[in-house]
């Protein structure tokens, strides 16, 4: 049997012309595309003959804007930085000691959790000829080390502890909720925000005076104020 056209006064599909991206959602788009790439595949092993093929442009467009490999994996780094950064700081900036620390936990576990791309490009730590990006996600820590580092010795010094140890603890701190992190990225359990807890728990009570069911704290939690009984001194 014979198939007619449709006539005139049928439906007929019509597929609708597909807008064209502003120079701004192709970079963004090419960012995108590039940072799955290189988490996969780490720099060398990404070609931009990829980039563009994923992203459904000629390498050209690709070039033009960025320049080159080199220039595309600079951008998708220091993007990476300043969203990691942004949230550990601001976690360290605001409210009472206890809940800042709490905090910077949280706001690492949720950047490798969102974002867990970008994560694996900063921790894998590659360097491109001429740059220096392989050090960032050494120099995000050291940053964030400089603030735990300021906020324990002002700690310290109302507590009567000496300020001096202030950079080792801050070391300890850092490096037990980075190391911990990259762990819960491979298992990814239990949810983060008992992983936070637990790891505010050991930095914040010490292992003799662990809680057995810790849970985070709000914004407005208030420290309690220690008593010669409490510390173990004679009255």
């Amino acid at each position: 049997m014979a198939v007619g056209r449709p006539d005139k006064g049928s439906e007929e599909v019509v597929k609708a012309p597909r807008a064209r991206m502003t120079g701004a959602q192709r970079r963004l788009q090419l960012i995108e595309v590039a940072r799955g790439l290189f988490a996969e595949r780490g720099f060398e092993g990404t070609s931009i003959e990829e980039v563009a093929q994923r992203a459904g442009v000629s390498k050209p467009i690709v070039y033009e804007h960025f320049g080159g490999k080199e220039g595309l994996y600079a951008v998708v780094v220091d993007r990476e930085m300043e969203t990691l950064l942004e949230m550990v700081t601001s976690s360290l900036s605001k409210n009472r000691s206890l809940y800042r620390i709490q905090q910077v936990a949280l706001a690492l576990l949720t950047y490798m959790e969102e974002r867990t791309d970008g994560f694996q490009i900063l921790v894998r730590g590659e360097s491109t000829a001429g740059t220096d990006e392989g050090s960032r996600y050494g120099s995000l820590l050291n940053d964030a080390i400089s603030q735990v580092e300021h906020i324990l010795a002002g700690d310290f010094e109302r507590r009567g502890f000496d300020p001096s140890l202030a950079p080792l603890y801050a070391q300890a701190l850092v490096g037990m909720v980075s190391v911990t992190a990259q762990w819960w990225l491979d298992v990814r359990e239990p949810a983060k925000e008992v992983v936070a807890a637990h790891l505010v728990n050991l930095c914040w009570n010490g292992l003799t005076r662990l809680d057995a069911d810790p849970v985070l704290v709000a914004p407005d939690y208030t420290e309690p104020v220690e008593t010669v009984a409490d510390t173990g001194g004679d009255a």
